[in-house]
């Protein structure tokens, strides 16, 4: 995987589950007294919201890091999260977050001493990089913790909630990857037929009165999403493709551009399972 190592810390460096605690990870450069308070002004934040009951290759793993390295650059924040099924222990969780500092106005420069500005401008060279590793090992670890075993997947009921991150963003710009097969397997409906060795064709009109019905709708806060892994199955990861009818496709992308819509949330792409392009 040509770039995958650049945007990973060795998560041995910090133990098995050390990423848990990696939020709010990027130390501010701004000090009250020397260069003065941080802009409060935070361009673009990019959920990574991945989904562990989805298997990747190695292909799509590194198609994930290419998308987020762009968004670690000033200004911006990202958070990586996690879900799966609630009943197995896979909650959603947020495993890292951080926000990297705003250049300061050049007007401002003159008003700081050599010595502080220098200090300033090394710890703000240094900030991506930092980034890229508290991101990377987030990253390493979601992926790690992805099982083809995990017999439920609650995607309505995760995105409801991890909708609430974005509405509360104070970005200019909320931008969502979800890296999910985007089938539900719950109590309130399955998307999967066949003992979940196929997708089903769903009706997107009765999926989203059941997801209505059932209070699963969320508010993103004028996000625009986009997915990588649609309608993939454990099976795939094995390296055994099964085949997906594109109207059956069709019918799962309609059925969550409708939910993202009534959740406050634009649809720019469904990755089935790849993007076409990259996101923005």
């Amino acid at each position: 995987m040509r770039n995958w190592s650049a945007l990973v810390l060795a998560t041995s460096l910090l133990g098995g589950n050390a990423w848990a605690g990696a939020i709010d990870a990027i130390p501010t450069c701004y000090d009250n007294k020397l260069v003065g308070t941080a802009p409060a002004v935070v361009e673009s934040e990019l959920f990574v919201v991945i989904d562990q009951t989805t298997l990747l290759d190695g292909g799509l793993k590194q198609s994930v890091a290419d998308n987020l390295k762009p968004f670690l650059a000033g200004g911006n924040a990202f958070q990586i999260i996690t879900f799966s099924a609630y009943t197995q222990g896979h909650y959603t969780e947020v495993l890292a977050s951080g926000k990297l500092d705003a250049p300061m106005e050049a007007s401002r420069r003159n008003d700081v001493s050599k010595t502080a500005l220098a200090k300033f401008d090394q710890c703000m060279a240094r900030q991506p990089q930092l980034a890229a590793q508290v991101a990377g090992g987030a990253l390493r670890a979601a992926f790690d913790g992805t099982s083809g075993e995990i017999a439920k997947s609650d995607v309505l009921a995760s995105l409801k909630s991890i909708a609430e991150l974005s509405r509360k963003s104070k970005a200019r710009n909320r931008i969502v990857l979800l890296v999910s097969d985007m089938l539900e397997n719950s109590s309130v409906s399955s998307f999967y037929a066949d003992r979940g060795h196929s997708v089903r064709k769903i009706d997107p009109a009765k999926e989203m009165q059941l997801a209505e019905q059932n209070q699963l709708l969320g508010d993103f806060g004028g996000a625009r999403v986009y997915v990588i892994g649609a309608g993939l199955l454990s099976e795939d990861g094995k390296k055994s493709k099964s085949y997906r009818d594109p109207k059956t496709m069709q019918a799962l992308a309609g059925f969550w551009k409708i939910y993202l819509e009534k959740s406050g949330a634009q649809l720019v792409e469904f990755g089935q399972p790849a993007l076409l392009s990259p996101i923005r």
